[in-house]
């Protein structure tokens, strides 16, 4: 898996850890996480998963910005109450890093959907 001139200025911080390097970066860039809720919690796990460069980001959350989300839900801004929390946080992460996949889906998590969303 090769890397962009631009993911390796991105990434430059990363790739000079003798820890990480390369190879963790590799394993970032191949790696895919699935986000249960883009609230309190979820919105700056979102941010710093996208900014560290995971290759597929699945948001699962079937709720609206709310005013009273604001204070502590850092993707969302007072022009956007009313719209698809999933679908703002995904536009988010895309301008965050374009490098990345994010994967929307407007609905709850429930036993019926998990295996399906999990894949």
């Amino acid at each position: 898996m090769d890397f962009s001139t631009r993911e390796l200025e991105r990434y430059s911080r990363h790739l000079s850890l003798p820890e990480f390097g390369i190879e963790g970066q590799r394993a970032l860039k191949r790696g895919s996480v699935l986000l249960v809720g883009a609230g309190g919690l979820g919105s700056p796990a979102a941010l710093y998963l996208a900014a560290a460069g995971v290759g597929r980001i699945g948001i699962v959350e079937s709720d609206t910005v709310e005013l009273s989300n604001l204070q502590r839900q850092v993707l969302y801004t007072s022009e956007q109450c009313g719209q698809s929390k999933a679908r703002l946080a995904a536009e988010r992460l895309r301008a965050l890093n374009p490098e990345i996949e994010v994967v929307v889906h407007e609905q709850r998590l429930e036993a019926a959907n998990a295996l399906e969303l999990m894949t």
